[in-house]
């Protein structure tokens, strides 16, 4: 579920009511859930997996984790439509395989703000559901880690 190219960092460093802090935080920030839905793919780095599938009803709104700024919205063979959204503290936050996109490259965006619908685009995908993927100092995290799905 990984594009090679466009989604390494390779040593670029790319409080809301509503946030869930899981089990421990990156510099004490708390994150807004993106989706609620059902865990179906773990963070697993070692099968190139970087982030976490999660499988939620079609239509349903995603929503950015924080504040921040969209720096990339595309579309690949592999992951279908994707956006992603650079925060403050060396933080990326990373979505694939939507239905639509509702930012623009540029676009300011708050947390909790809808940024793209679920869907199933690109190969790679199973069925309607996010890839997120979760990114600090051009690292990939396990969102699980940080945030209630």
């Amino acid at each position: 579920d990984d594009d090679q190219s466009i989604y390494r960092f390779q040593g670029a460093n790319v409080e809301n009511k509503n946030a869930f802090m899981k089990k421990s935080s990156i510099g004490g920030i708390l994150f807004f859930s993106p989706l609620k839905g059902i865990i179906t793919n773990e963070f697993n780095p070692v099968q190139s997996h970087y982030g976490l599938d999660i499988v939620s009803k079609q239509n349903e709104a995603i929503k950015a984790v924080l504040d921040g700024t969209v720096i990339l919205t595309n579309w690949t063979l592999e992951s279908g439509y994707v956006i992603m959204i650079q925060h403050q503290q060396d933080i990326i936050s990373v979505y694939k395989h939507n239905s639509a996109l509702l930012k623009r490259e540029g676009d300011i965006v708050k947390a909790g703000e809808p940024i793209a619908i679920v869907g199933e685009t690109g190969e790679l995908s199973t069925g309607p559901h996010l890839h997120f993927e979760l990114w600090n100092d051009g690292t990939p995290v396990n969102p699980n880690d940080y945030i209630s799905f």
